[in-house]
């Protein structure tokens, strides 16, 4: 009898036990359609991760949109060409000034070439660890899939660092034929380097092969097979673009905005404001005056 009396207790136990661990518990989640998913991110938890689909509205940002870049998005469209028609591709670094049009380009990608198969996981710097995870996440789909990692640098401590490098080039595991790696940063060397990588190599203190510590700082983004660089705008491409913009949000409203020399006069006072000009700040200026004009109606 005496166990049978101490059940209630144990069960009690057991129950506070199990309050305290949940939330340390990954959340179940259901696997990813993909026939009707084009775009996923990759969110790490306690002790795992899953995938979650990201829906897609209309209206998305299409390769006609990405101006100013026309050379660079040639080189990335044909490469994803290849990559879709499951022909030899490289994995892409895009890299340059910021606001010009490099995340753009690839969320474009998606919009031009979902139909023919191709996918997106957005994977953050941090969660580039779990790579085998994402990759085993996505073992036997029929799909091609562009994991994709925005403004990537690293610090050489970095968890993430080895399992890109591994994953790129060079290493015992590779990825599968169905999957590239599309990364974009504002620099070009993802690991930043010193001054002092130069002084030291003048110390006596400093290690002994210091051309291999320099080597190893540009290794990662030298195994990228294909890299593009972005570069700043100049006025008129800047006014070009936020010329296309305001026509693009406001069509689907069904608003004429005349460009006068009063419009293009606040738009490179806006640029003047911000301290850039770049496809970014010509969008922003679009949508802000697009609005006002909608609010007055």
């Amino acid at each position: 009898m005496k166990p049978l009396l101490l059940l209630p207790k144990l069960v009690g136990k057991l129950d506070e036990i199990l309050d305290r661990v949940e939330p340390l518990l990954p959340k179940r989640s259901k696997p990813v359609d993909w026939s009707t998913t084009q775009a996923a991110l990759w969110v790490r938890q306690s002790y795992g991760g899953h995938l979650q689909k990201v829906v897609i509205t209309g209206g998305g940002i299409t390769l006609d949109d990405v101006l100013g870049v026309d050379r660079q998005k040639a080189l990335v469209v044909k490469n994803t060409e290849q990559f879709v028609r499951s022909l030899p591709a490289n994995n892409v670094l895009l890299t340059g000034s910021r606001g010009t049009g490099k995340s753009s380009l690839v969320q474009a990608l998606l919009n031009e070439y979902s139909a023919d198969g191709l996918r997106v996981i957005q994977v953050d710097k941090s969660d580039l660890a779990d790579l085998m995870s994402i990759v085993s996440a996505i073992e036997g789909e029929p799909y091609r899939f562009l994991l994709f990692c925005d403004d990537l640098s690293f610090e050489a401590q970095d968890e993430g660092y080895k399992a890109l490098k591994s994953a790129l080039d060079g290493g015992m595991y590779r990825s599968p034929n169905n999957v590239l790696i599309y990364a974009t940063s504002n620099r070009r060397h993802l690991i930043p380097e010193y001054m002092s990588d130069n002084s030291t190599a003048r110390n006596h203190e400093t290690e002994i092969h210091h051309n291999e510590v320099v080597e190893e700082k540009v290794s990662l983004s030298d195994r990228f097979g294909l890299w593009v660089s972005f570069y700043p705008i100049n006025q008129p491409m800047y006014l070009d673009i936020a010329r296309h913009w305001l026509q693009r949000l406001a069509e689907p409203h069904g608003i004429d905005i005349p460009w006068t020399d009063e419009l293009q006069v606040l738009c490179v006072r806006w640029a003047d404001n911000r301290g850039t000009r770049s496809g970014r700040t010509a969008y922003q200026f679009a949508r802000q005056w697009v609005g006002q004009q909608l609010l007055t109606l």
